[in-house]
């Protein structure tokens, strides 16, 4: 049996440690999909200068719904089903959150 690489790599440490368990992968995925989520949520309202509470009035939904989703504990359909969507496809989600182009161009 061959020596083991060391690494310093989470995810691969994580991928060493579960193997084959489908179940795990599509869940640690799923996880880092709400902390994607989270980061850029948490980015965009700070970059717009807006509170929470700012923010989910804007958006017509409870501040809960916005501290949620910033705290990557959002249980909504959008990230289980784009992820096993993903999954399923030998891929994953990555997200992101652009401006709109300037009229005329």
């Amino acid at each position: 049996m061959g020596r083991r690489t060391r690494t310093t790599d989470a995810l691969e440490t994580i991928d060493r440690m579960i193997g084959d368990d489908d179940a795990l992968h599509e869940g640690i995925a799923r996880e880092v999909v709400n902390l994607q989520v989270a980061q850029l949520v948490h980015d965009a309202r700070h970059a717009a200068g807006l509170t929470r509470l700012q923010l989910a009035k804007r958006a017509g939904t409870p501040r809960g719904a916005i501290a949620a989703l910033e705290d990557a504990n959002y249980d909504g359909l959008l990230v289980p089903v784009l992820t096993r969507i993903a999954t399923a496809l030998g891929m994953q989600v990555e997200l992101r959150l652009v401006s709109p182009p300037l009229p005329g161009s």
